[in-house]
């Protein structure tokens, strides 16, 4: 028995939204070297930003909504690092099923809960899901079945896109006033794009990381939020006792399905 690529899904959604969002809102090339980022450009700005997202080695990304287009409303929780470690969930939304993720080292752990099984798997997901329970699915990082979660755990891969897509300067970009994000003070930065609005709210105090990205308008309303810079990405992985061997689910074959 052979089955699907888990994490298909999640992992084209969380691209297409760094895509449309990420590359297009921090754009342009260079470092300033100015100090005080009240006195900085509204381009100067984004392009600290950008230099320090593409530094951090580890972070927490958190991303809700839709890009429009008739797409589902998802959401990602996932602290992730540049070793490819990763803790964290993935909610696809409208019902559809949700799966905590866990990466460490050459090993990954995926705990789908029944409507992940019921809509991700329609041939089988009852029957998998009896036989797994209340465990994660255990499999190798290189398994081809889950590579779209294992690239969705790689902070490398999320930081390639941003620098992939970093040259989209399309629309003005505008500086607003320093204002608050939570405890945070913040500089937002706006641009325009294909009848819709981005905003990000870079740190003002500090390392000017990207805090928040957001896009409104055309049928877009979803969010990006970065946190939790270098800190460690928590390292319990689940027990042997509540692990699930996934070729022993899904089949020893690894050839795509």
């Amino acid at each position: 028995m052979t089955g699907p690529h888990l994490g298909t899904r999640p992992a084209a959604w969380t691209a297409a939204f760094v895509l449309s969002v990420t590359g297009s809102a921090i754009a342009g090339a260079g470092t300033a070297h100015a100090e005080d980022i009240d006195h900085l450009t509204a381009q100067q700005i984004a392009d600290r930003s950008r230099d320090a997202l593409l530094s951090a080695q580890s972070l927490h990304l958190s991303t809700s909504g839709d890009l429009g287009k008739g797409s589902t409303p998802m959401s990602l929780e996932l602290t992730l690092d540049r070793d490819g470690n990763c803790n964290g969930s993935v909610d696809l939304g409208n019902s559809q099923g949700s799966a905590l993720i866990v990466k460490r080292g050459d090993d990954i752990w995926i705990k789908p809960d029944a409507d992940f099984w019921k809509n991700q798997v329609p041939n089988g997901g009852s029957a998998f899901a009896a036989i797994v329970g209340d465990r994660y699915m255990k499999g190798a990082a290189d398994d081809p079945r889950l590579s779209a979660l294992t690239r969705t755990c790689d902070l490398n891969t999320f930081q390639k896109l941003v620098s992939d897509n970093a040259n989209d300067d399309r629309g003005t970009l505008n500086k607003g006033a320093k204002t608050t994000l939570g405890k945070a003070s913040v500089i937002p930065l706006t641009r325009m794009r294909d009848g819709a609005t981005l905003t990000l709210d870079v740190a003002a105090t500090g390392k000017p990381y990207p805090l928040r990205l957001t896009i409104e308008g055309n049928g877009a309303d979803a969010v990006v939020g970065f946190s939790a810079f270098d800190e460690p990405v928590p390292r319990t992985t689940p027990s042997p006792a509540d692990s699930f061997d996934v070729s022993a689910l899904l089949g020893r074959s690894t050839s795509p399905v």
